[in-house]
């Protein structure tokens, strides 16, 4: 296939996932009986931003008509998807894709059943698609690796995929940074950031920087208006327990029944969680989270307050096709292979 017909193919798979298919929302039922955290609501909103984000014709042709992609000697490539949102690693495919590369893809047991269904639709568009994916239990006879964990088992992603060219990715978090002069409509907007996907992706807010002396009562209210994710059980257990656990331990905490907000200045939190830490600058502020780029997935903040890239309230996960994951150019390492 050229570039232009996968372009095509892709924009013909954006337009059939914003359309109504019956076995698609089987197959979500199917997944949310699977793993808990997989809510049909979830798995229709990520469905739902690749189409719109991702499979738009004229962004694709934005975006790749910045890089030199040649036809020719298509490599096989490895790729280890993670499993703590609905098809979180849909973007590395659709890299190896547009790339004109062969994409072996092992699945996350957390989410089996969307993928392959949306491969399945691609091979209905066109059935040329089907030589450009395999899904496998084991990675083998690969050229290159992408693969995406924990700081745990990236080490042993280090060592494996070591002698071959390769991308792996570890825990990172959002962060957010207010000034104290955000409306209510702003907040509420944050509690996108925070509790979409229950707040298991890395693009999830997990860590506040707030001026000194923040007034935390107009934040908890806005926040509270997401309170029905206590709803979902693995959720409220994760509340319940985070909750006793700082009683006991005589942490400081603020609550509003859906969200516990901890001084932390750790930028991973716990489930049903919120870090939060004061700050006498914002120039303090950009400084620390450029030293911590490496533990920093995406910004949100008001527009124009950081000298800094950020993203606006409620929009952190939703990403652009040049928003790479860890910053790292997937498509760049690819056109090099």
């Amino acid at each position: 296939m050229t570039l232009s017909e996968r372009i095509e193919v892709l924009g013909q798979l954006g337009d059939h996932l914003l359309g109504k298919d019956e076995y698609l929302e089987a197959v979500m039922k199917r997944t949310a009986f699977h793993n808990g955290w997989f809510t049909e609501d979830n798995q229709q909103e990520a469905v739902r931003e690749i189409a719109l984000q991702m499979l738009n014709r004229d962004r694709l042709q934005e975006w790749l008509s910045r890089y030199e992609l040649t036809e020719n000697s298509p490599k096989k490539v490895g790729i280890v998807m993670a499993g703590n949102i609905p098809l979180v690693g849909f973007h590395d495919w659709l890299c190896v894709f547009a790339a004109g590369h062969i994409a072996q893809v092992k699945l996350s047991e957390k989410d089996p059943f969307l993928f392959p269904y949306l491969m399945k639709i691609l091979e209905r568009l066109d059935e040329r698609t089907l030589a450009y994916t395999e899904v496998t239990d084991r990675l083998q006879g690969f050229d290159a690796v992408i693969a995406t964990g924990s700081n745990n088992s990236a080490r042993y992603f280090e060592a494996y995929f070591s002698k071959y060219p390769h991308i792996i990715r570890k825990n990172r978090n959002g962060v957010a940074v207010l000034t104290g002069d955000e409306t209510p409509a702003e907040l509420q907007e944050l509690g996108k950031d925070i509790f979409r996907y229950y707040g298991l992706g890395c693009r999830n807010v997990a860590k506040l920087y707030v001026p000194e002396g923040y007034d935390f009562d107009p934040l908890l209210e806005a926040l509270h208006e997401y309170r029905e994710v206590v709803l979902n059980t693995k959720y409220k257990n994760n509340f319940d327990y985070n909750y006793a656990l700082f009683i006991l331990n005589k942490i400081e905490f603020k609550a509003n029944g859906c969200i516990l907000l901890v001084q932390d200045p750790a930028l991973q939190s716990r489930i049903a969680c919120l870090h939060y830490e004061s700050y006498s600058s914002l120039e303090e502020v950009a400084k620390e989270l450029q030293e911590r780029e490496s533990e920093v997935q995406c910004t949100v903040a008001k527009s124009g307050v950081l000298p800094i890239p950020a993203f606006n309230f409620g929009k952190a996960q939703e990403p652009a096709l040049w928003d790479y994951p860890d910053g790292e150019d997937t498509l760049a390492f690819l056109a090099r292979l």
